[in-house]
């Protein structure tokens, strides 16, 4: 007799980015309205803020679900991060909505900070923008390494392939050495729902997959599990004097009960003596896991200090070269010191 068991959909991690009023916060929307994952009194409040905020005549503004703050609602733009959770039998979302305006270009890169892929959006009237390019290259600073350029409102130029695929290869020339692993380029309406859940009739010419199925379907895991171990320690566990482990998410790679690990900073060695995740004790554990890892030793390991294999340490230097997204109005000089801030700390 076999036993079925059920898998938990994984979770992604994505944002949506690009010049000012490309249609993001619409995009959203759109993929958690034709997803029928919004309550009918919150429709029936988004339909009432319509006819006072929206910017679509009649039709239900689906951007003002995800732009929640009055001043976004006033203006039409979104001005901070909103974050929302769905999911689809498939899998889970976490979504972060950044905003488009120059002027708020860091706290979109804080929502970068945190996403396995992005949605990077393109009027498709405008083309690519120079805040297309910055939050391209932004995504790609931060190790983001799945990228959707979605060519929003292909409605408004007839669903024209000519301009889609101009729009297409002005971006990949620019994108082609950012190091992303994957590049998807999609022509959607989000508007009116054109290839985001399903395939449009309006675009027989495109023959890729729509942005929800991508969604569903796209393996980000995969890089994080096949880079050496990294255990970034967030609190260190200790209810009793009989129990001291290490709480965390595993943020690449693997290990197993057994496996020799040392402390990164410090250089000090253990081996993991238990590892316990939220179903109780685990022989291995990978990327994304969020685990507590007990030690076999009694060796000193704080909160920030990083969890690594004997075999692959990290570099320990106290120079290094770096590449810095600097976002204060007052730019970086030379020769000043300055404190950094590493680990969970």
């Amino acid at each position: 007799m076999t036993t079925a068991i059920e898998v938990a959909p994984s979770l992604l991690r994505f944002l949506t980015c690009g010049s000012v009023d490309d249609g993001k916060s619409t995009l959203i929307g759109r993929l958690l309205y034709d997803s029928r994952l919004i309550m009918d009194d919150t429709l029936a409040t988004i339909a009432k803020d319509s006819r006072k905020h929206g910017t679509v005549g009649e039709d239900i503004d689906l951007a003002l679900l995800v732009d929640g703050l009055e001043a976004e609602r006033q203006q039409g733009i979104t001005i901070d991060v909103s974050y929302r959770f769905f999911g689809t039998p498939k899998r889970s979302f976490i979504v972060a909505d950044t905003p488009g305006h120059e002027q708020y270009t860091r706290n979109m890169a804080t929502g970068a900070s945190n996403s396995d892929l992005a949605i990077i959006l393109a009027d498709a009237r405008k083309g690519v923008l120079t805040q297309t390019k910055r939050h391209t290259y932004i995504c790609s600073l931060l190790g983001i390494h799945h990228v959707v350029l979605a060519v929003n409102k292909i409605d408004l130029v007839n669903f024209d392939q000519a301009t889609f695929d101009r729009i297409v290869g002005d971006w990949a020339r620019f994108a082609s050495g950012l190091g992303f692993t994957s590049l998807v380029p999609i022509p959607v309406s989000a508007r009116f729902g054109d290839n985001m859940t399903q395939r449009s009739g309006n675009t027989p010419w495109y023959r890729g997959t729509t942005l929800m199925d991508h969604l569903e379907n796209v393996d980000v895991d995969q890089d994080a599990a096949s880079k050496p171990f990294r255990f970034p320690v967030q609190r260190v566990n200790r209810p009793n004097l009989d129990f001291r482990g290490f709480s965390g998410t595993v943020a690449s790679g693997k290990i197993a009960v057994g496996d020799g690990v040392v402390v990164a900073a410090s250089g000090q060695q253990s081996r993991v003596a238990r590892i316990l995740g939220l179903d109780g004790d685990k022989a291995t554990t990978v990327a994304g896991d969020a685990i507590t890892i007990c030690l076999a030793d009694e060796v000193d390991v704080a909160r920030g200090d990083l969890l690594a294999p004997l075999a692959d340490r990290p570099d320990v230097t106290d120079q290094f070269a770096a590449h810095l997204l600097w976002m204060d109005e007052e730019g970086l000089l030379p020769g000043r010191q300055y404190m950094m801030r590493i680990g969970n700390i």
